[in-house]
């Protein structure tokens, strides 16, 4: 599966939709329909346009699919519905059945099923991502949504939906200014990194993780942030003909290795630190091994490239 880093293009053109049948009221909640989880919701032309609505607190995931031209779609379909759900309100998944909505995929321009489209403040956030996928990769694509909305300090949450089932609420928990409210123990650090105050969001995070150890949503915080103040203000082609210009110097090659992250480069990012811990020794390699060990905590340990990752890093050290 493609990496894909968000973007912020144009807002969606849902003129021919409108003309076919009306949107659903603003601010009312997607239906409940055909089943799904607490972050999961089965589209149609009455409430695609409150869906899109709720993109506007955080991620939407579009996921398109045909029962009768593609029945792996539709199993895909469930499981980007599952992996919404591992998420606690960071995603939406958005099923749409071109079969009983082809005014949704006609006014989509939607080439062919499965076909995957994150929607961010009512616009497209990746370029499509088409084919079918297994559970395991597109675990390993939310994993890196998760990253960059970390990095760019976007913290709005869905809240789970009031039927009990298929589908969040358009707006989430809101606070008295209408804003959605952050989780209270991240929003110091989230809030931080939203005003580019990367110093502030490592100390806050660094807070949480030393009260509970056991926090695991703050320590990847803490280690994305800390690769986000370790990168501050470095020139990306600069650091890379460095890096190639010693392959073992340790400080320019662990730069690159976080790049890399910042880029979703996250298995570079990983072989670049292995192939390292094979020619080096000593203090060296343990100064390598827990950079690469930090990367592992910022991508979160149970995604596959991180377990994929510490077998080469097993295989390197022995």
């Amino acid at each position: 599966m493609t990496q894909q880093p968000f973007s912020r293009p144009g807002a969606i053109d849902l003129s021919a939709l409108k003309q076919q049948r009306p949107a659903a009221p603003a601010g009312s909640a997607p239906a409940a329909s055909g089943g799904g989880t607490a972050y999961s919701v089965t589209v149609d032309e009455a409430n695609f346009q409150t869906v899109l609505e709720a993109s506007m607190t955080a991620p939407v995931v579009l996921v398109f699919h045909s029962p009768t031209q593609s029945p792996e779609s539709t199993e895909m379909a469930r499981d980007v519905a599952t992996v919404a759900d591992e998420y606690d309100g960071r995603f939406l998944a958005a099923s749409i059945d071109v079969d009983a909505s082809p005014q949704i995929a006609q006014a989509m321009q939607i080439p062919q099923v499965p076909l995957m489209l994150v929607i961010l403040d009512g616009r497209p956030a990746t370029q499509p991502i088409p084919g079918a996928a297994p559970i395991d990769d597109i675990r390993a694509l939310f994993n890196q949504l998760a990253q960059q909305l970390t990095a760019q300090g976007i913290a709005g949450r869905h809240q789970p939906n009031a039927f009990g089932g298929a589908g969040a609420g358009a707006g989430g928990a809101e606070g008295e200014d209408g804003e959605p409210e952050l989780d209270p123990r991240y929003a110091p650090a989230q809030e931080a990194l939203a005003a580019g105050d990367i110093d502030a969001a490592v100390a806050e995070y660094q807070k949480l993780a030393d009260a509970n150890p056991a926090d695991h949503e703050a320590a990847a915080g803490l280690s994305m942030a800390k690769v986000l103040q370790r990168t501050q203000g470095v020139d990306l082609n600069a650091a890379r003909a460095a890096a190639a210009a010693s392959p073992d110097d340790i400080d320019a090659q662990t730069m690159v290795a976080d790049l890399d992250m910042l880029g979703g480069h996250v298995e570079d990012a990983f072989a670049r630190l292995v192939e390292l811990i094979r020619r080096t020794a000593g203090k060296d390699r343990d100064r390598v091994r827990e950079h690469l060990i930090g990367l592992f905590g910022a991508v979160g340990n149970d995604d596959p490239r991180v377990l994929k990752g510490r077998q080469a890093l097993a295989s390197a050290l022995f």
